[in-house]
């Protein structure tokens, strides 16, 4: 089975509330929220796939990165590399392109949500990250 490579962006606004979606019910982990991105395309760097995935799904241009984390997960039908980064800045305003629910939430409140297993460790490295901030 193949490894799929996906950018994943942990959007802040300027009151560091972290920007999630809801996947649609039809797509893989349907229904549950997620820390927005896509696959990396053949050929493309994965900066390259976080500007244009962010850039499709929310309407946004990514400004500062830094790398959050890396999670190797195997789902039985699927594994999954997602090379974690936390945007801190971005211009224009994020908007849900595909018609997916969207929220900005408190980083205290992320553990409200139903999100797929290889984003619970996303969670808990943002939740450290704010701890220590």
């Amino acid at each position: 089975m193949a490894l799929v490579h996906v950018a994943v962006g942990v959007i802040l606004d300027a009151q560091r509330n972290i920007l999630i979606t809801r996947r649609a019910p039809n797509a893989h982990q349907g229904d549950l929220w997620e820390f927005p991105g896509g696959k990396v395309e053949t050929g493309e760097s994965l900066s390259q796939a976080l500007a244009r995935e962010l850039h499709e799904e929310l309407g946004i241009a990514i400004g500062r990165t830094s790398a959050l984390l890396e999670i190797k997960h195997d789902y039985g039908d699927k594994h999954v590399l997602l090379d974690v980064h936390v945007v801190w800045e971005f211009s224009g305003e994020a908007t849900p392109q595909e018609g997916q629910p969207m929220a900005w939430v408190p980083v205290g409140e992320l553990d409200r949500y139903a999100f797929p297993a290889a984003n619970e460790p996303i969670v808990a490295a943002v939740q450290a990250l704010f701890d220590q901030a």
